[in-house]
Order: structure tokens, then C-alpha cells, then sequence
């Protein structure tokens, strides 16, 4: 057996033969042992594990993510306010904190313009989430990359594997569309794909070389999952997804980690056309039966007529302030109206189920640009590393950053792609830890210059 190890934190890359079971014995150990077996000094290193553990669960805990991940921040922001942490100034992260707090400006600015302060407040102040992007990295970034790597992986193939679970019981028990932890299938589906796609890219890049299986059971699990929540968006999304890991890690596949991934794309392929088939075959009868009554009889009552009519009140609704929009409190209300005055129908939402058209309505062509630009620099982040960086952890934070923004954008084109408390937070996690992994600085504790310890020494 050949190890790898990080003995200050007893978590490991290991090559070895191990079971599945011995596999998934280990995974729990990780989330158990330090503070419980061991009964190890509750340190900051072992914080962020646990804090970790927490954000990439989002499939099963829901909304519980959005509480972690805010929380983590302001409290990140109490520590850097009291010198126990030092702020992390890489310059991918403040490129992508700019792009970030543009948007955040945007949405305040045409806040301001509309004068609609008070009606925007509480949409403005969901916008916190965004603004302790930096704080949140700096906190992080206290973190070993290879510890945190193998981290996101246990937690991914944790969520994959629970996702599943929900899915069944929500599928079969309860008779309702799988939502998971998420009490919203598109939701539900969104996080549940990123967590199949990082149990993918450690198969494929080789970082998790277990050959217990439990990795390839999780890709599958989070696919049938998936395939239960009938979010055809999602489907998309994950193959293009897929496609993206497949291209990025094309170097590794060699020998026997090429047969492994054909023989679990095949049984993947397989077991969710199988156990899926009732679901995949109602959703395209649904999609064929709302065109027929869309185009035949005119009919906007339907999921795709709705949607069609969202994007034509949200396009006319653009047109009346196409720099600033009308502020984010304003989308609901107009599309209210919009369905009132021009569809004599009572319906409401959230979003125009397309991200960057909320984003016009609610701060014009300002907030639909820096939105991108969020996108935009991320994704100009991951490129430059995946084009230059050969170490493991830069390139599996770099695909960390593409699948989120692929995901996303694919997602966004037909339901929320920001907006939403879940994927707001799990966003920012990816964003987060995707950079920090692809081309941040580890950053040392104040307190390990000034009261050296021995423990902090080892």
C-alpha cells in the first residue's frame, strides 16, 4: 500500500485495494474521527474541515447550506476584524471580488435610481451572500489544498449517495418529483449534478484512486437522482458537464482508469435509462403535449407557456428601463401585472426563469453585464490554470470552476441562476474554493509567529 499523508490532519490520497465498505468506512472516519476518536484540540485547520463537510452536502441538508455558508462569512469577518485571520489578496480572488461587487452595485444602484430602497431591502440584503466572497476565501484559505481537496471529494460522494436516498423516498413513498434536501426539484437537480461532477473529476484525473468503487457508485447515484427530479434542464446540463471533465482530465485517461470510466458511463448510461425510463418518457410527453397546446390552441398555462410568457413580460418590462432596471423588488410585481394585462391570467414568481432576463429587469443591462463578468472572470480564472498548471489540486479547483459555471449557465438559460438562497451560497462555495484550490496562497495562522507551538510546528 502506498500513501500519501498529511499527518497533521489523518487525511490521505491513498492506491490501494480497499473494499467499498473499508472505502466508505474511511469517509466517515474523516467527518468523525478527528474530534471524537482522537479527541484532537479543536483547532481552525479542523474547523474548516467540518465547515467543508457542511457546504458540499447542499443536496441533502437544503437550505441548512445558505445558514453555513453566511454564517461562516460574518464570522470570518469577526476574525479578520480581530487579527486571528489575515486577509487573503491573491489577485484572482479580488478579480473575481470585483466582478462580484459590481453586480452587488448594480442592483443598488438601480435600487437608488428607482428610489426603492425600502421596497428592494430585503432582496438587497440577500446580495450578503455575495459581498463575503472575500472573507469567506481568506478564512479557507487557512486550509491544506490537498486536505481540502480530499475533503470536497468525501462530502460530494456523501451528498451523491444521500441525494439518492431523498430522491427514492420522495419518488416512491411519498409519489411527489424528487427535490431532495432542497424543497425545489431545479434546485434539488443543480447542486445534486455538481456533486456527481466532482465525483467524476476525481475518477478521471486520478486523485481519488480507491478502487473500492464508492466514487463510481455516487457518479451513478447523483445521475438517478438527477434523472427523479424531472428537471430536464439538468440533464443538459450534465451531460455538457461531463463533457467538460472529460476534456479537461483527456490527458489521464490511460489504461485502466479509461476502462473504469467506460464501464461507469456504460452502467450509468444503462441503470438510469432503466430505472429512469418512466420519468425521462412522462417529461418529454409533458414538454410535446405544452408545445402542441402552446402552438395549436394558444395556451400559456402550461410549464412552457408560463415560461414563454414570463420572457415576453420580462423583455417588454426590460424595454421600459433598459439601463437600470426597475430594482430586484420590482420583478414579482411586474410580472403580476404582466400576466394580468396581457395573458388575463392570476400567476406569480420569483424570477423570469432566465437568469440574465431577471437580471435586465432588475438592473438593466448594468446588472445583466457585471452578472456575466462574474462568469466571465471565472471562468478566465480556471482557463489560465488548466493551461498552465500540471499540480492535481490548481487543475481540480480549476474544473471545481468550470463545471459551476457551465451548470449554472445552462441551468439559468430556462429557471434561477442567482436569486435564490441555495444556489447563491453553493455558488459562492465553488467560486470560492475553486479558486482558492486553482491559484490561491495557503495563509499561515497570526498566531503560529506569534506563540509558536509545537503542535502548530508538526
Amino acid at each position: 500500500m502506498k500513501l500519501y499523508a498529511q499527518k497533521s490532519t489523518g487525511l490521505i490520497f491513498s492506491s490501494t485495494n480497499a473494499s467499498a465498505t473499508a472505502e466508505i468506512s474511511e469517509i466517515v472516519n474523516w467527518i468523525i474521527e478527528p474530534a471524537f476518536l482522537h479527541k484532537r484540540k479543536f483547532t481552525p485547520p479542523l474547523a474548516n474541515i467540518y465547515f467543508s463537510i457542511a457546504c458540499f452536502l447542499s443536496p441533502v441538508v437544503g437550505s441548512a447550506v445558505s445558514f453555513v455558508f453566511n454564517g461562516g462569512g460574518l464570522w470570518s469577518l469577526v476574525l479578520i476584524a480581530l487579527k486571528r485571520r489575515r486577509f487573503n489578496s491573491d489577485r484572482p480572488m479580488l478579480a473575481m471580488t470585483a466582478a462580484i461587487y459590481a453586480y452587488c452595485g448594480a442592483n443598488l444602484l438601480a435600487s437608488i435610481i428607482n428610489n426603492s430602497i425600502v421596497r428592494d431591502a430585503s432582496h438587497l440584503l440577500s446580495l450578503v451572500t455575495f459581498l463575503i466572497f472575500p472573507l469567506s476565501y481568506s478564512t479557507w484559505s487557512i486550509s491544506r489544498k490537498t486536505t481540502l481537496v480530499r475533503v470536497i471529494i468525501a462530502s460530494s460522494i456523501c451528498a451523491c449517495l444521500g441525494a439518492l436516498l431523498l430522491a427514492i423516498i420522495q419518488q416512491y413513498w411519498l409519489g411527489i418529483r424528487a427535490k431532495g434536501g432542497a424543497g425545489n426539484a431545479i434546485v434539488f437537480a443543480e447542486v445534486a449534478c455538481l456533486s456527481v461532477m466532482i465525483c467524476l473529476t476525481a475518477i478521471i484525473s486520478g486523485i481519488e484512486k480507491a478502487k473500492g468503487g464508492v466514487a463510481d457508485a455516487a457518479v451513478l447515484a447523483g445521475t438517478v437522482a438527477i434523472i427523479y427530479s424531472g428537471s430536464r434542464i439538468l440533464w443538459l446540463a450534465l451531460l455538457v458537464a461531463g463533457i467538460a471533465v472529460l476534456v479537461i482530465n483527456l490527458r489521464g485517461l490511460k489504461g485502466t482508469n479509461a476502462i473504469r470510466l467506460l464501464l461507469l458511463l456504460v452502467t450509468t448510461g444503462v441503470v438510469s435509462a432503466v430505472l429512469g425510463f418512466r420519468v425521462i418518457a412522462d417529461r418529454a410527453d409533458f414538454l410535446l403535449a405544452d408545445w402542441n397546446s402552446l402552438t395549436n390552441h394558444g395556451d400559456y398555462g402550461t410549464a412552457l407557456g408560463l415560461r414563454v410568457a414570463l420572457w415576453d413580460i420580462g423583455l417588454k418590462a426590460f424595454r421600459e428601463a433598459p439601463l437600470f432596471g426597475h430594482g430586484m423588488g420590482a420583478v414579482s410585481p411586474l410580472m403580476m401585472k404582466g400576466f394580468q394585462e396581457q395573458y388575463g391570467m392570476t400567476a406569480g414568481f420569483s424570477h423570469f426563469h432566465n437568469g440574465f432576463l431577471t437580471a435586465l429587469v432588475g438592473a438593466g443591462v448594468l446588472g445583466a453585464v457585471t452578472l456575466a463578468a462574474v462568469f466571465v472572470v471565472a471562468a478566465r480564472n480556471a482557463a489560465k490554470v488548466l493551461s498552465t498548471s500540471i499540480d492535481p489540486a490548481e487543475r481540480f479547483g480549476a474544473t471545481m470552476i468550470v463545471i459551476v459555471v457551465i451548470t449554472y449557465l445552462i441551468a439559468g438559460m430556462t429557471g434561477i441562476l442567482v436569486g435564490h438562497d441555495i444556489l447563491d451560497s453553493v455558488l459562492m462555495i465553488f467560486l470560492v474554493t475553486g479558486t482558492y484550490l486553482a491559484s490561491g496562497r495557503t495563509m499561515a495562522l497570526p498566531e503560529t509567529h506569534i506563540h509558536p507551538t509545537a503542535s502548530a510546528a508538526r
